[in-house]
């Protein structure tokens, strides 16, 4: 049997060690979330950003991803340079006009569309209002490089 590669990237892989452990941490501490949750929505956070750019979709994030988001946001100066090299612009935080809930459509399309860029989707993480929205393939997410 010939085993197939398929090297989805990982946010984690987009920033050095020192910035992904300081949004994580400051996730932990501010949005109470446990260290594994915390690094995994940092992770995701981070590949949002990074498809941002080049989407054909508007990009939502998820109940989950929108607290790591927010602590990356607030490392402003990392942030900026983020947007530069990712996206060639800084990336202007855009909430939901009156503070309406996320809309699953969108978050589902969000994390399609992280997927087809080529980053592993976290599906547990893409949630609305504690249900999954990304209803990816069944095996979206997998690590498929401990094939």
């Amino acid at each position: 049997m010939t085993a197939i590669s398929n090297d989805l990237r990982t946010g984690r892989a987009l920033v050095d060690s020192e910035l992904f452990d300081s949004i994580a941490e400051f996730t932990m501490v501010h949005f109470g979330y446990d260290k594994e949750k915390a690094e995994r929505a940092t992770d995701q956070a981070i590949t949002f950003l990074a498809t941002v750019a080049t989407a054909t979709v508007k990009m939502v994030p998820s109940d989950d991803v929108d607290g790591a988001l927010h602590s990356f946001i607030l490392h402003t100066a990392d942030y900026r340079e983020f947007c530069e090299k990712y996206a060639g612009r800084f990336l202007e935080h855009n909430p939901r006009p009156g503070g309406g809930g996320r809309v699953p459509a969108e978050v589902q399309a969000t994390a399609h569309a992280i997927k087809a860029a080529g980053f592993m989707v976290m599906d547990d993480l893409w949630t609305v209002n504690g249900e999954n929205a990304a209803q990816c393939d069944s095996d979206c997410g997998r690590d498929y490089r401990n094939v």
